[in-house]
């Protein structure tokens, strides 16, 4: 349902795009960015907070995620960048806390994150059993006992729960999905409407998020 959810909103993203006319570098409000009706707390000070919300499964999620640390990486200091990955009702899950338990033990690095990502989309383990989940943590020279513990834990599971109530709370209805300071969303499907490309939509993207966080920025001060 999600994922019909996603093809349905990203063509009426991009119809909605094509009648503004917008660039990414000066982006419109309703076209290549939206306000969220209800505004969420940030805790990042002066600092301007960016949320990916993601999906292991996604392979748009898969494709985006090199530029999008690239563009993380560039901004350094300037934003509070976090990831929330999907929630889900049982489907798929072990993907859902792998991501969870990895980030609750302190080792989930952008190589490893990249690293889960081509092990669905390249070498097609989908990692949707927690079998498999196990063998490839292992595998990347993590404690697999310790991992195992902490994937049974009550902190991933709570987690779980906390993720679900963001996607509500954010209205997150498809992914990869971008919210900049609790306010404004934005994502590769909406970015740009004369891209030939994903990966020029994924470009693209990280182009509307620069002016987006310029924006959060300046509202700070």
């Amino acid at each position: 349902m999600r994922f019909l959810k996603f093809i349905l909103t990203a063509v009426t993203l991009s119809a909605v795009a094509l009648t503004a006319s917008a660039s990414p570098t000066d982006p419109k409000l309703g076209a290549e960015y939206k306000v969220l009706p209800t505004p969420q707390p940030v805790d990042t000070g002066k600092k301007v907070e960016v949320i990916e919300f993601f999906d292991y499964a996604c392979p748009h999620c898969a494709g985006f995620d090199a530029p999008l640390n690239a563009w993380v990486k560039k901004q350094g200091d300037n934003i509070v960048f976090k990831r929330v990955h999907i929630g889900r009702q049982g489907t798929d899950q072990p993907q859902e806390k792998m991501f969870y338990t990895l980030q609750a033990m302190g080792v989930l690095t952008p190589e490893l994150h990249a690293k889960a990502f081509n092990e669905i989309h390249v070498n097609h383990n989908r990692l949707n059993r927690d079998e498999q989940v196990f063998d490839f943590v292992a595998k990347q020279g993590v404690d697999k006992q310790k991992f195992i513990d902490t994937y049974r834990g009550f902190g991933v599971a709570g987690h779980l729960r906390k993720a679900l109530s963001m996607m509500d709370a954010y209205n997150v209805e498809f992914w990869p999905y971008l919210v900049v300071d609790g306010k404004y969303i934005t994502a590769p499907s909406m970015a740009d409407a004369n891209a030939a490309s994903e990966e020029q939509l994924n470009q693209a993207a990280t182009q509307v998020l620069d002016v987006l966080v310029a924006k959060a920025k300046a509202e700070k001060k």
